[in-house]
């Protein structure tokens, strides 16, 4: 299954004899799902519908969507004056002139203000038709749009786990040789004291395998391995990954801060740095992931 970035843009258009209806969805990250409409309260009644159609391709993000509409192509202002409008305002303006002995003059201009226009509302079903059409299209657009850009951070993603896997095998590789440079040096500083002082050797030699095991970082090393493992099986999976994203990594920093705490060693605290800057750079992209 495909990875999805929770940025995208979406457009469609639908066209009637009347209207041309255009639906544009914007979407970022959100830890849940908000939805804003911005159209007009002639489309309130299809409102719900719309929700319902985004909640069966989208599981997170926030979404501004846009509904708007135009007269069709070809038509003029003459073709959206409403005559029902114009007959009913004639008879009524005829019925107060006549009543006060006043001549009627109307320009036809006049007739041209919006309040003789038609209204979108006056063929509801086909803009609710046009609407729902735009709407779709928008949703199809968005949906390429989030999986091109969920693409590209999946490749920065794994880019990022390569580094980070490097520096820990180089961590891998000095830790059996740490833990023998510190007992020798354990051993060495034990003969140095013995022969000036009286030294219970089987108590030295019983805090010195408590040192080594509180200095062991062979369980970390064996928790990273296993979380390196399912951070490939939930990349290869995809779907909705976000969260479990944020969750591994946690995990591995915990793990990794803890290699760090218990090292000494210049070299495996530098490398222990450089995997945390991966680790916070994989976290800032799965944080835009669905």
């Amino acid at each position: 299954m495909a990875i999805q970035s929770m940025t995208g843009f979406g457009k469609g258009e639908a066209s009637g004899s009347d209207w041309v209806i255009t639906a544009e969805i914007k979407s970022v990250n959100h830890r849940f799902k908000d939805l804003r409409f911005k159209m007009s309260s002639l489309f309130a009644p299809i409102e719900l519908d719309l929700k319902n159609s985004l909640a069966k391709v989208f599981k997170r993000g926030s979404f501004d969507i846009y509904v708007n509409y135009k007269k069709a192509e070809g038509k003029t202002k003459f073709d959206d004056i409403d005559e029902v409008k114009v007959a009913e305002f004639l008879d009524k303006i005829s019925t107060i002139t006549k009543s006060k002995g006043l001549d009627l003059a109307i320009s036809p201009s006049e007739f041209l203000r919006q309040d003789f226009y038609k209204d979108l509302d006056d063929s509801s079903e086909e803009s609710f038709k046009l609407a729902k059409e735009a709407f779709e299209l928008a949703l199809k657009s968005l949906e390429q749009s989030r999986l091109s850009e969920g693409e590209k951070m999946h490749a920065v993603i794994e880019q990022h786990a390569k580094q980070f896997r490097e520096h820990f095998r180089v961590i891998c590789g000095l830790v059996d040789s740490f833990q023998a440079n510190v007992e020798e040096k354990l051993r060495k500083r034990f003969q140095d004291y013995s022969d000036e002082i009286s030294i219970d050797e089987p108590r030295f030699l019983q805090e010195v395998v408590y040192y080594l095991e509180k200095m062991d970082v062979h369980e970390e090393i064996n928790r990273i391995k296993a979380h390196l493992e399912k951070l490939d099986a939930i990349l290869n999976d995809g779907g909705e990954i976000g969260r479990q994203l944020d969750f591994l990594i946690q995990e591995l920093n915990r793990e990794t801060n803890t290699i760090g705490s218990k090292s000494s060693l210049k070299e495996i605290s530098d490398n222990v740095v450089q995997m945390k800057v991966q680790l916070e750079k994989i976290r800032e992209q799965s944080l835009n992931l669905e």
